[in-house]
Formats: C-alpha cells, sequence, structure tokens
C-alpha cells in the first residue's frame, strides 16, 4: 500500500464534518439558495409556534439511495454493511435505538421520534482512478472527477460512500441547495456497522449527524468557538463549542449548568457510542423540512 493511501485509509481521532465548510461556500456562490434558506426558517418558526406534536405527524418513508465509489476491495462496501446503516438510520430517527437509555435523567423527556423512516431502493457503484475525495469540490457526486451524480436527488436521499480524506468522516448538503450535488457524503470506514467501519465511528452514527444536516439541524453548539452561536433549536443548551470522545455528564460549558452540553445529540461531535438523541424542537426543523425544500422525498 503507498503512503498516500495509508493515510486516507486511517480515521481521525476525534469527529470531523465538512458540512459547514460546504454550506457557507454554497451561500457565497449561490444567491437563491440563500433565499431559500432565509424562507426555510420562516417556515421553521410557524411550525414551531403551531402547538404540532411530533406524535401526531404523519410517518414519512424516505427512498434511499446508497452510491458506492470504490477504489479497493474494502471500500467495495457489502450490502451487508449497507443495510446495516439503513438500520442504524431507522432505529435512530425513530428513537428506538438501545441506548437512548444513557440520555440523562433531566433530558430523557426531549428523545423525540421524528417520524421518519428510510427504505433503501437501490444501490450504485462505481469503481474510480481516485485514491480519495475531498468536501472541497464534491468531486465524489461528479462523473468527470472520478465519482457518480445522484440519482433522482429532488426524490430520493443519496448516500455517498468513498474514501474521503482530509480528516473529515462525511459531509451533507443543507438544504435548498444545487441538485446535482445534494445529498450526503460518508468515508467508507465510517459507514454501518460491519465490515469496513472503524471504531470509535462504527455504530453508524456519521449517517445519522450528516442526514440530520440534510434535514436542516445544525451543530448542536451553532458553529462558533465561544458562545454567541446558536444551532436555532430552543430546547438544546447554548454550548461553547464542540464535544469530543467520551465526555462525562455533566460538562458544563456557557453558564449552562446544572445539566451542560447535550454532548449525547446527534448533532455533537462526540465518538458513536457517546450519542443517543434528537430532540422535540429538532424534529420540528426537520419536518419543516419535509414540509418545504425537500417536499419531494
Amino acid at each position: 500500500m503507498s503512503t498516500r493511501s495509508r493515510r486516507t485509509a486511517a480515521l481521525p481521532p476525534r469527529r470531523s464534518c465538512g458540512t459547514m465548510a460546504v454550506h457557507m461556500s454554497l451561500l457565497e456562490r449561490y444567491p437563491q439558495f440563500r433565499a431559500r434558506q432565509f424562507q426555510l426558517e420562516q417556515d421553521t418558526a410557524r411550525l414551531r409556534t403551531s402547538g404540532l406534536r411530533a406524535a401526531d405527524l404523519r410517518v414519512r418513508t424516505v427512498k434511499t439511495v446508497v452510491n458506492v465509489v470504490y477504489k479497493t476491495d474494502a471500500q467495495n462496501v457489502s450490502m451487508a454493511q449497507i443495510r446495516s446503516q439503513i438500520t442504524v438510520l431507522n432505529r435512530d430517527f425513530a428513537a428506538r435505538n438501545p441506548d437512548r437509555s444513557k440520555v440523562p435523567t433531566p433530558w430523557k423527556g426531549l428523545v423525540t421520534d421524528t417520524r421518519v423512516r428510510f427504505k433503501l431502493v437501490k444501490v450504485i457503484r462505481k469503481l474510480t482512478r481516485k485514491d480519495s475525495f475531498t468536501d472541497q469540490d464534491n468531486g465524489v457526486k461528479k462523473a468527470a472527477s472520478g465519482g457518480m451524480p445522484p440519482y433522482r436527488p429532488e426524490s430520493h436521499l443519496n448516500l455517498w460512500v468513498c474514501a474521503l480524506r482530509d480528516s473529515v468522516l462525511g459531509y451533507a448538503q443543507f438544504p435548498g441547495g444545487p441538485s446535482a450535488t445534494d445529498g450526503v457524503v460518508i468515508h467508507y470506514l465510517a459507514f454501518g456497522t460491519l465490515g469496513s467501519a472503524r471504531s470509535p465511528f462504527n455504530k453508524g452514527r456519521t449517517a445519522t449527524h450528516e442526514v440530520g444536516h440534510y434535514f436542516n439541524l445544525r451543530h448542536i453548539w451553532g458553529d462558533t468557538p465561544d458562545c454567541s452561536g446558536s444551532d436555532a433549536v430552543p430546547d438544546t443548551p447554548n454550548s461553547a463549542g464542540p464535544n469530543f470522545n467520551k465526555p462525562t455528564f455533566p460538562t458544563i460549558t456557557c453558564n449552562n449548568g446544572p445539566n451542560g452540553d447535550m454532548f449525547m445529540n446527534y448533532m455533537d461531535y462526540v465518538d458513536d457510542a457517546a450519542m443517543f438523541m434528537f430532540t422535540a424542537q429538532q424534529v420540528a426543523r426537520m419536518r419543516a423540512t419535509l414540509a418545504g425544500p425537500r417536499s419531494g422525498l
């Protein structure tokens, strides 16, 4: 194995997500994307104040396509590994994951079923000459750069599985962006629970995190290096920055005691084994997205 291949096969020591870098680039390049994001925030605010309960929502089943872009046998993930990832998504989004019991007592009442389910309808495979891809250019989504375009992104969630570099485990495109690059990309070493999946990212939670972004969820700390940011979700405590690995409860920042950061939320940066929940107001954001720019799903 070449030195470069060894580098691309290694997992970062802690979680890193490329979504916000992609998001900021889209905001700069596409005025219509900015407008759609603004409209979605208004729609989300209206839904939040409508009194709608998550339990009253109709279950929405999202047709899901997995695009496997591989150079080596290890990157060409098996059907069993793909199915393991779909199983995790369905459990996590239904709040039926067994480890939800580890949510601290003060927040157990916030754990909420999104009423979103995922159905695998297609797997597409492509052999590539590329050693790895980056979130900077969406190369895995373009045939000209060794990847493949999304399959009917207006009506299907597209997941790409490939080798990613620059210590990125995955990234997603927020709703309202260009259809040619819409979907979620996951490192083959952090996809599903079998085969090439490697600890501490081998419980399928990288996809849970990134699909959260795909449905308009922000990082739990609001992507600022202090206490000034916000994820625009009223029932998640303000926090100073990302948490990593397996924190101990309570971890207090931003004067958010006694309970501290909700680091066990899927939208933080902790290890797979340390994240267990979405909240009711996060579900409201996702459902506003399904009623708006992702209604085609």
